[in-house]
């Protein structure tokens, strides 16, 4: 969710404003005529490079520059927010991260302390985390019916030809197809409509450090520790109040729903105005989401899946199991999957295949027979968007069908 906004992440505003600047020059310019030697400071400050000192004269202090500061506009919670004071500040692992932060990223204790007191708990984005009722069996064609839908469809086909020079674009650029990016921007938010109202601090925090009960409670803390760290340099490098960041309940942003860890890692300002705002900016939605399926593995002009189904022959002993739940990567030939009994319902797969590996994907259907298809590299780079089967087969079926509702 990586993640679907926002001022530019790639400046870093390291200078003091224009006031305070003069007055440090001011300062540094009268200890130089005075030939005063500035006093040692206990804190290792950020300074510029000294200019080469010319024949006969005195060389000035250099002006010192401290680190720069979490921006504080004063936003408050919304009062129907369902959030609620607890105090993080105090909270003993908070206080440990706090540290981390002022030793790694330079922050200073009293700016973090001052966001964690502002920051609320979300018991709600707690009950959202917390898995589903055990014995419920998954149902492909039920997940589907969500996304590929008239709503989604023909506000697809809208945005499509509102932007469909972007889309060309992104995919001349890095190799995506529109109608795969087109998909997941329906997919995670309805072209922007559904992008989340919970401030991300919150909801961040929240998971970093009370996440449910759950066998895997230890290693999603430590996940939504690190998009904690994330946010933070995030709204420094952006000058921004990092409680301005709305998303998700679990903190992902804007129109692809991107975590503050693909923010910094993989978007990209692809309209060209000076910043990223995967927010506000649908072009710059258009081109991440982009970059970041290039990132992960897709290729340029190769296939995405094909149907296949299993044989079921006693005598072949269902060898194709052991291709079940291999991984989000595709990594056997279609000789092995065939030896084992899976078998491609498509000409094109065989066509295609060459040297090409394939993983074996199973859309289980609740009561109904089970969906096999022969998953690519570029299949693949969708479960890394989101790691699910379900998932990046809905974005291909909704891109698929919003391409034919077009008429292309």
């Amino acid at each position: 969710m990586p993640i679907k906004l926002i001022s530019s992440v790639k400046l870093s505003p390291l200078s003091l404003p224009r006031a305070r600047l003069s007055v440090a020059l001011a300062i540094a310019a009268l200890s130089a005529a005075c030939a005063v030697t500035p006093p040692a400071t206990t804190v290792s400050p950020v300074t510029t490079a000294a200019p080469a000192t010319l024949p006969g004269t005195t060389a000035s202090a250099p002006a010192v520059v401290p680190p720069p500061r979490l921006v504080d506009s004063g936003i408050a919670p919304s009062n129907n927010d369902n959030s609620e004071y607890a105090n993080f500040a105090q909270w003993k692992t908070v206080s440990s991260f706090i540290d981390e932060m002022v030793t790694k990223n330079g922050f200073t204790r009293s700016e973090l302390e001052a966001v964690f007191n502002k920051t609320r708990f979300v018991e709600s984005a707690i009950q959202l985390m917390k898995p589903g009722p055990p014995g419920k069996p998954k149902n492909w064609g039920v997940y589907r019916a969500r996304f590929v839908e008239p709503v989604r469809i023909n506000a697809g086909v809208k945005f499509w030809n509102t932007y469909a020079d972007a889309l060309a674009r992104a995919e001349a650029q890095y190799g995506v197809p529109a109608e795969i990016i087109v998909g997941i921007l329906g997919v995670e938010t309805v072209f922007g409509r559904n992008t989340g109202n919970f401030r991300v601090m919150d909801a961040i925090t929240t998971l970093a450090f009370d996440y449910p009960n759950t066998p895997t409670r230890e290693a999603r803390m430590a996940f939504f520790r690190k998009e904690l760290e994330n946010t933070l340099l995030f709204a420094r490098e952006s000058n921004i109040d990092p409680f301005s960041l709305l998303g998700s309940y679990a903190g992902a942003i804007g129109w692809p729903q991107f975590m503050p860890s693909s923010i910094r890692q993989y978007a990209v300002d692809f309209d060209g105005d000076g910043k990223i705002d995967l927010r506000k900016s649908p072009v710059d939605a258009i081109g991440s989401v982009a970059h970041y399926l290039q990132v992960h593995g897709w290729k340029r002009g190769e296939p995405i899946v094909f149907p296949a189904t299993v044989s079921t022959d006693t005598s072949s002993e269902n060898r194709w199991q052991a291709f079940i739940g291999q991984g989000l990567e595709a990594k056997f030939s279609l000789d092995e999957l065939t030896a084992a009994g899976v078998v491609p319902t498509s000409s094109l797969a065989s066509s295609a295949a060459g040297s090409k590996l394939f993983g074996l994907v199973d859309l289980q259907n609740g009561t109904a027979p089970t969906e096999h298809w022969l998953g690519t590299d570029n299949f693949f780079a969708i479960t890394k968007y989101n790691r699910s089967f379900f998932y990046a087969m809905s974005v291909i079926d909704l891109g698929r069908a919003i391409r034919v509702a077009r008429g292309g």
